[in-house]
């Protein structure tokens, strides 16, 4: 049974009724972000139930050492740490001197929370019966400032019901906080200074090992019906690595007090005195007030609704689970620093550590590039530009490669390999060829070929020549092959010729090649600066062009599938379909030795060559091998729905597509995995998204044009998207008869809808039956 606690609403998360045990779950669910930082919908009072503390910062990590029984060669010397920041969102509430905590209350009731996506707040409020008689109402709304990304911000009221109250607020930044899995259980903050002045209060603490310094702020303002009492502490309480101010105020009956508390973090990526700039950021927030800070936010998240937004017309549960999915994507990463990605859990929780996988380039990119300027997309391969240095010296620490060799790391904070499974660091090097399919695809899609003679074609031939030097030449076949791969379906390690592997790697070669001489031929400096760089000689590119057309790609004649490796059909292949669902999910229940014999796929592999590769095949070959590998899918990775829904859409089987959109697009707020607790699944979400637009939308890009091939669920009334193409904006509004198209721009835009050429003129719908 998923969880179903969440109530359906167009536009907010919102939860009734309090209950214990989905306090941890909530907490992920409801978590808030601006892009510099977030947070966990921990409460702001002490809470002694079980919770899961968490705030983060972007760009902020630890080197966490190692922890394996049997040390291999090879191995990465550490784990990033996504670190557990500094808490600023604390506020101990002593009311007729007990200690608010709802694990204590004797009674709780009106509980209700709500994230509200289309403004970018939280909100909480329930109603209270303490032990010691009192009754209150409490309402606390929190919001992390978009236009200030520092800055995060918490109105906290309360109103005693049934007596007159002494309330004592005692406002908190705590340093001495750890993660939940730090593999020594060392600390991993070094507390520096501690200091306060007024209202305001400062932490300064500092990285072990990777030394960020991070000072952590608050500002108190106590209030009585919204009028300011400029109260100053009655007294501060500190040690090395938390400071706490104390205020208290009587409170009469029925009358609402409230503590505004402005914090957040200054850090050393962005400031050389990281306290002055804290001093400059309140200051800042302070002649900005609560009210405007607040109406700025909703500004701001206006403006990124105008242009990401897709809206579901006849099915709430569809629209709140596009919407979510969009909402965390943009609180993770909003495109401003090219030295930040995307991490799979963004701020919502620590597990997978690093801030970068394959699924940026695989599934993320496509959204930012659509949903922003195409600088965001830029910035998300910038960032691996300036991490190829530290590709080649994986390649050659890791594996022995040489003379240029890259390959990327499988996780990463600073372009070095910092994943320590075995079978996914070494052999998962699928990763390489996503890398070079998103230089490729931001081309496709902006049209901006500058990226590749500036940064990108030196990407390419390490990348090219780390599939030069990691297939060898099979006597047997006569024909290049890979051996001791993991491919996408994690659920198979150390097999040979993974058909998607041996693809991409002879697709990388040949794309390689091409942009070489198309950038001798339009940018002979940019060539002639390239190939001395790198020391490319025409004797390498011909041997390079040797592997490339003769590699090997494992195929069944018989069934008219490529095999997703060379053994696969030497499997007991029992469809999932017969499987006992006590035995699901099987990552979970059975032993890994049972899970890598077994035919079961964790998550699109072959499929993901024909999600990247569609024109390359024929309809009748996808959808022989969609249904092939489909019937053995269980669909255990988060990155597993979007791309069989795009493809079931692609082959008309729309009830399908529809049932993977729906388990993509509300994968956490169901919790269809049952570890929504431990963080949401942010980089998957951008394949929610995907499921719209280029599976129920069919939208692709061929030969420089915009192309439809719209359908709709049944379920549906209506759907529609905005797509940023080349600095035009289009609008797509699909329904059950008809299609129309406007466009937002100074030019008609030619598109292709069904296979026809449509010409959408600006401020001037068109229709397509």
């Amino acid at each position: 049974m998923n969880q179903d606690y969440i109530k359906p609403d167009n536009w907010s998360i919102i939860e009734e009724g309090f209950d214990a045990e989905s306090v941890k779950s909530s907490e992920s669910l409801f978590s808030i972000g601006n892009g510099a930082m977030g947070q966990r919908a921990n409460f702001e009072e002490s809470y002694t139930g079980k919770t899961f503390q968490g705030s983060y910062i972007a760009g902020i990590y630890y080197p966490d050492k190692t922890k394996v029984g049997w040390w291999k060669n090879g191995y990465p010397e550490y784990f990033a740490k996504v670190l557990n920041a500094p808490n600023w969102i604390g506020i101990d509430i002593e009311i007729n001197g007990e200690n608010l905590d709802m694990n204590a209350c004797t009674e709780v009731t009106d509980f209700r929370r709500e994230l509200n996506m289309k403004e970018g707040w939280y909100n909480r409020s329930f109603n209270a019966k303490m032990k010691n008689g009192t009754e209150i109402a409490v309402n606390v709304t929190r919001f992390l400032s978009i236009t200030l990304d520092e800055v995060g911000i918490i109105n906290y009221e309360i109103t005693p019901l049934n007596k007159d109250a002494k309330i004592v607020y005692k406002p908190y930044i705590d340093a001495g906080v750890t993660n939940e899995d730090a593999n020594w259980d060392e600390k991993f903050w070094e507390p520096l200074e501690v200091k306060h002045t007024g209202n305001e209060a400062f932490v300064t603490a500092q990285t072990f090992k990777t030394h960020f310094k991070v000072t952590t702020f608050m500002q108190n303002s106590v209030l009585e019906n919204g009028r300011n009492l400029n109260l100053s502490p009655a007294n501060f309480d500190t040690t090395t690595d938390k400071i706490q101010s104390s205020y208290d105020v009587i409170v009469g009956q029925g009358k609402k007090s409230s503590i505004q508390k402005i914090g957040g973090y200054t850090v050393s990526l962005n400031h050389t005195n990281t306290l002055t700039a804290a001093e400059k950021v309140i200051q800042s927030a302070l002649a900005k007030g609560y009210d405007q800070l607040l109406q700025d936010q909703i500004d701001a998240w206006a403006k990124i609704w105008e242009m990401s937004d897709i809206t579901i017309d006849g099915d709430v549960k569809a629209q709140q689970g596009i919407r979510f999915n969009i909402f965390q994507l943009n609180q993770t990463y909003l495109g401003k620093d090219s030295r930040l990605n995307i991490g799979p859990k963004g701020f919502t929780g620590e597990k997978y550590g690093g801030s970068t996988y394959w699924d940026t380039e695989a599934y993320c990119i496509p959204f930012y590039m659509a949903t922003k300027d195409q600088e965001v997309a830029r910035n998300l391969l910038t960032y691996r530009y300036n991490h190829l240095e530290k590709a080649i010296e994986n390649a050659e620490k890791n594996l022995g490669f040489k003379d240029g060799a890259a390959l990327y790391p499988m996780v990463t904070m600073n372009g070095e390999e910092c994943h320590n499974e075995w079978e996914i660091t070494h052999e998962e090097i699928h990763r390489n060829g996503a890398i070079a399919f998103a230089i490729f695809n931001y081309y496709r899609f902006t049209g901006d070929y500058s990226y590749i003679p500036e940064k990108g074609l030196e990407v390419l031939i390490g990348i090219a020549r780390f599939w030069h030097q990691r297939a060898n030449f099979s006597k047997d076949k006569n024909q290049y092959v890979i051996l001791g791969v993991t491919g996408p379906n994690e659920y198979e390690n150390n097999i040979n010729n993974n058909f998607y592997t041996n693809y991409i790697a002879k697709w990388c070669i040949d794309y390689t090649y091409e942009q070489i001489q198309k950038v001798s031929l339009e940018f002979p400096s940019d060539h002639k600066r390239i190939i001395e760089k790198v020391k490319l000689a025409e004797t390498e590119l011909q041997e390079w062009k040797k592997v490339a057309d003769n590699m090997y790609f494992p195929k069944s004649e018989e069934l008219g599938v490529y095999l997703q490796q060379d053994g696969f059909l030497d499997k007991d292949l029992v469809p999932v379909k017969d499987l006992d669902p006590a035995q699901r999910p099987i990552n979970q229940k059975w032993s890994w030795d049972r899970v890598l014999r077994s035919p079961y796929i964790k998550q699109a592999d072959v499929l993901q060559c024909f999600y990247f590769f569609e024109e390359h095949f024929t309809k009748e070959e996808l959808k022989r091998n969609f249904e092939f590998y489909e019937s053995f899918t269980v669909h255990e990775s988060s990155l597993s729905p979007c791309v069989h829904s795009i493809q079931a859409a692609a082959l008309d089987k729309m009830d399908m597509a529809y049932t993977f959109y729906l388990r993509t697009s509300r994968l956490d707020l169901d919790d269809y995995n049952k570890e929504v607790e431990e963080g949401c699944h942010i980089t998957s979400m951008a394949g929610t998204w995907m499921s719209i637009v280029e599976g129920f939308g069919g939208m692709r890009v061929k030969n420089n044009k915009l192309h439809f091939s719209p359908k709709i669920p049944k379920e549906w009334k209506a759907y529609s998207f905005k797509i940023n193409f080349r600095g035009q904006i289009l609008k797509v509004d699909i329904n059950h008869y008809e299609t129309a198209f406007s466009v937002d721009g100074t030019e008609d835009l030619t598109i292709v809808v069904n296979n026809n050429a449509v010409v959408v003129s600006p401020y001037n719908t068109v229709t397509v039956k």
